[in-house]
């Protein structure tokens, strides 16, 4: 690869995704986990915001997030302009054949950190170099070799620390939490309603209702107000740049967010002083 390359971002058999870039840095769009994620950094750094602070994930570190999280993630290249990752989507479903095939009846709810440096021994760091071989060649990954590989993931988690074991096989569901402290700490995520219900434990009618009932409006509409509130203030306060806060904030694109902007306070966000 050389030359100046927009971001790359490559799934194999929805198992397993690569990125790569070149020049400059970029921000990850999806913000929720709806699976264990194990990760490792080739070159290059990844800055993640989860909902219980920030970490910064370095050359050679390997990460284990697990599911039913929101993160955003600044994947940001080394000084030869190069970032490189590969993280290993490790489902439900995976793991629930696994435990069936190795007669594992885990029941213990697990209460420990949501993201975990781990060890980056000699077993995980080979292991991760060989899927590198079949992303960078653009070889394809068949479903048995998926299930064979992330089978051979959870493996080495365990060998490397039995007491991930309540990490991975905790299947319960996210229970029923204060919904006005969730979504004060988390409204800046910008996930589908979906997320936010079933992070706080409900349904979504569940959580329409609920929240209706605590904020006396409806979810987007209270969202579109809490973001551009706080865009404003980080402008006129903070004088941070539009180009740097409407994404961390919450919006999709700039367009939305300076049209939004402009039909709250009647000028554009470039125009605050």
């Amino acid at each position: 690869m050389n030359g100046k390359i927009m971001p790359v971002t490559q799934a194999l058999e929805d198992s397993f995704v690569y990125s790569c870039t070149f020049e400059q840095q970029y921000s990850s769009y999806e913000q929720f986990l709806p699976y264990h994620v194990l990760a490792f950094q080739f070159s290059g750094e990844t800055h993640i915001q989860h909902q219980n602070g920030k970490l910064t994930l370095k050359k050679n570190q390997i990460l284990l997030a697990q599911k039913n999280q929101l993160a955003k993630s600044i994947k940001i290249p080394s000084t030869d302009k190069v970032y490189k990752s590969i993280s290993v989507i490790i489902t439900d479903a995976a793991l629930q054949q696994y435990a069936r095939e190795n007669s594992n009846h885990e029941t213990k709810n697990y209460t420990g950190e949501k993201n975990i440096l781990l060890k980056p021994d000699a077993l995980l760091k080979s292991y991760f170099k060989s899927l590198l071989a079949y992303v960078e060649q653009s070889e394809k990954i068949s479903k048995k070799l998926a299930a064979i590989k992330t089978n051979e993931a959870i493996e080495l988690l365990l060998h490397q620390d039995s007491s991930l074991r309540s990490f991975l096989f905790d299947f319960s569901e996210p229970y029923k939490i204060d919904l006005k402290q969730f979504m004060l700490q988390n409204y800046h995520y910008n996930v589908p309603m979906e997320h936010f219900a079933k992070l706080t434990g409900r349904s979504l009618a569940a959580f329409k209702r609920d929240f209706g009932h605590i904020f006396q409006t409806s979810p987007r509409k209270w969202l579109q107000e809490k973001r551009l509130t706080e865009a404003y203030h980080l402008i006129k306060q903070k004088k941070r740049k539009p180009t740097d806060i409407y994404l961390e904030v919450g919006f999709e694109n700039l367009s939305h967010f300076y049209t939004s902007f402009k039909q709250k306070f009647g000028v554009t966000p470039a125009s605050i002083e």
